[in-house]
């Protein structure tokens, strides 16, 4: 969480205080700024030092200060005190890991569904808290995680959502049932789930926190037998199980269930390779790489499927999500400040940026998809307001945003 640029009215106090026993302006000064987002200057400890007004802290409220600064974790950036949720979301996904491969523990696909589940709820709590959105409900319990993924400003994609989804139905399902040796069944499943997890935590609060300082494969599961994970005797697997199984994918497509998001692939190949290059390799989905490995393990999908929002139908989602007034003119600056499309006239309209948009050359105009719509519900609630747009766009603007008049 972003620190006040000056010192705040607490640290003031404990300033006062560490001077009045002794400690000099540049020890005092060392000790505010330690893990401090924002750095405050020497002239802030003097400015204390001067101000007469200000009343100096107990003993007690210094011991627990300084307490609070020694709590920071060197690696993480952590504070016990002030990131305990946090803290708590990836300790949960460290244990279902954990637990997950170690050859000591039977209960593994019990255990994981439900660490993982804690491990998301927290880390969800933690982003609304941090936008200003309590999570309590009427009765002072907090948001179950099926409720926010269920809310309109839920900020995951439609992939992650379907997973966590499927994660929950196997969580209610051990709560009741045995579900026998069937924990190889969905490996894909909470493969998908812990890289999820940690692409988002990083992506919300920084690198420091991931999960890879302490796996450094996000789930391994030990010394798996390929051809054993690939062909489950049947007998492992009981009938509700595999009932269970079925109801899990029975709503969704089969791009969705496709998803990476959704369920994780690996591809093994087998080549030779030198004694000192390993046969199967772990590619970055970011890298050049890993975008061709994707692009050849998925199939085609139909661009209405992905791609399925208009202009109009994106501005009417994120107001009723954000309960701003975002319009037409807000779309069309965040799609040039994110160069997610070319300009009106390109030469080569094609070129938009896959991950939001698509152009479609049989009726000249551009859809968006889920992910699209998260960024900007994302940012619409606190950018809108302060967009300086014109209020009267040029008729071409409206027509290029739609391919249809709507002024």
């Amino acid at each position: 969480m972003e620190k006040e640029k000056s010192l705040t009215a607490e640290e003031k106090r404990i300033v006062k205080a560490l001077l009045n026993n002794g400690k000099t302006n540049q020890d005092v000064h060392a000790i505010i700024n330690y893990e401090r987002g924002t750095t405050v200057n020497f002239g802030r400890i003097s400015g204390v030092k001067k101000d007469q007004n200000i009343i100096p802290a107990t003993a007690e409220e210094v011991e627990f200060f300084l307490k609070k600064k020694r709590s920071f974790d060197p690696v993480t950036g952590l504070n016990l005190y002030e990131n305990e949720r946090l803290i708590r979301a990836r300790e949960a996904m460290i244990l279902a890991v954990t637990i997950f491969n170690s050859a000591t523990f039977k209960f593994k696909t019990e255990v994981f569904s439900v660490l993982s589940n804690i491990a998301w709820t927290y880390l969800m709590h933690e982003h609304y808290e941090r936008k200003g959105i309590s999570i309590l409900n009427s009765d002072n319990s907090t948001f179950a995680l099926s409720h926010m993924l269920s809310r309109p400003d839920c900020p995951l994609t439609k992939g992650i959502k379907n997973n966590l989804q499927s994660m929950k139905a196997i969580r209610d399902e051990v709560e009741h049932k045995l579900l026998g040796r069937s924990d190889t069944k969905w490996l894909s499943l909470f493969q998908a789930c812990c890289l999820n997890f940690d692409r988002t935590i990083v992506t919300w609060f920084g690198p420091k926190v991931s999960l890879q300082n302490e796996l450094s494969i996000a789930l391994q599961f030990g010394k798996l037998d390929l051809e054993h994970a690939a062909n489950i005797d049947p007998y492992d697997i009981p009938a509700h199980i595999e009932a269970l199984d079925a109801l899990l994918k029975k709503d969704l497509s089969k791009e969705e269930i496709d998803d990476v998001e959704y369920q994780f692939k690996v591809v093994y190949t087998f080549t030779s390779a030198s004694k000192g290059k390993s046969h199967i390799q772990f590619l970055s989905p970011d890298s050049e790489e890993g975008k061709m490995v994707h692009n050849v393990l998925q199939k085609y999908k139909i661009a209405d499927e992905m791609y399925p929002y208009k202009p109009k139908d994106i501005v009417r989602i994120v107001s009723e999500a954000t309960g701003t007034q975002f319009n037409m003119n807000h779309h069309t600056q965040a799609w040039q400040k994110h160069k997610v499309r070319p300009a009106q006239g390109s030469k080569s309209p094609e070129k938009t940026n896959r991950d939001f948009c698509i152009y479609h050359s049989a009726h000249r105009d551009y859809t968006y998809n889920e992910n699209w719509i998260a960024r900007l519900i994302e940012e619409a609630g606190e950018k809108a307001a302060s967009l300086d747009v014109p209020q009267n766009l040029p008729a071409q603007a409206a027509i290029d945003e739609d391919g249809l008049a709507f002024l």
